[in-house]
């Protein structure tokens, strides 16, 4: 990355130019990279699409010095899961527990930075945007699928286990796969904690460290050429520390 150091802005999609903007950082990561495809994936205007985003509020990081977006984030409430029929995960958990509480949900999906971005300030951006949307919606209980690159569990047992035996969520909050497999692929006392933490992705890890916890099961999804898990984080349930740390700069 080469020119003017990065000054950063944060804000919601204003119209379908700045959301196609995120398409097309969504199509740079998780088709380019990742190797993801799908239905209404463009490949000539290189854009990642669904069906869901015209209901997702879509949180932008922008570069403003590059004139860039940089960083992308899909956010779905409850009522904007009602006008979309359903939530975009449901196709890949049951999350009745979750529907039943009557507590206010919010899904994360889509989560990525441009490359250039990675292991510098913009991941810190982009959840300082999401920690001031929760205040302001009241958001009680956050969920939404994360993915291991590739689709055979077997080269992900160490990390899937530990995972399964130490960040297993409590019952009223344990999501289930619906093409159901198994995390518990080791038993505990095998685990490698190290390496199995260094095996996690970052986002996933960042979850874990504000108190989150995952559903029951992985689900591997061959579209995306990724397994995937269902993280939640109950708000409430979030220490001091932590608390303190994903409200930072919001003004709370």
């Amino acid at each position: 990355m080469t020119g003017a150091a990065p000054a950063f802005a944060v804000r919601l999609a204003r119209d379908d130019s700045d959301i196609a903007a995120a398409q097309r950082l969504r199509y740079d990561v998780f088709v380019e990279e990742l190797g993801g495809s799908g239905p209404l994936v463009d490949h000539d205007a290189r854009l990642e699409r669904d069906r869901f985003d015209p209901f997702f509020d879509h949180l932008l990081v922008e570069d403003t010095a590059r004139g860039a977006v940089v960083g992308v984030y899909r956010l779905l409430r409850g009522d904007q899961a009602r006008a979309a029929g359903q939530f975009y995960s449901e196709d890949e958990y049951d999350l009745t527990c979750l529907r039943d509480s009557g507590r206010r949900l919010l899904e994360l999906g889509r989560s990525c930075l441009h490359r250039d971005y990675r292991g510098g300030p913009a991941m810190f951006h982009l959840w300082q945007g999401l920690a001031a949307y929760v205040q302001e919606h009241r958001i009680e209980v956050l969920f939404g699928v994360a993915s291991f690159h590739g689709t055979d569990p077997a080269t992900l047992a160490e990390p899937l286990s530990m995972l399964h035996h130490r960040h297993l969520a409590p019952p009223e909050l344990r999501v289930r796969s619906r093409a159901f497999q198994r995390m518990d692929l080791m038993p505990e006392a095998d685990l490698d904690r190290r390496r199995a933490m260094l095996a996690i992705p970052a986002l996933i890890k960042a979850y874990l460290r504000l108190g989150g916890f995952v559903g029951e099961g992985a689900f591997v999804d061959h579209a995306f050429n990724t397994t995937d898990i269902c993280l939640v984080m109950d708000t409430a349930r979030m220490n001091a520390a932590q608390t303190a740390l994903y409200t930072r700069g919001t003004g709370a």
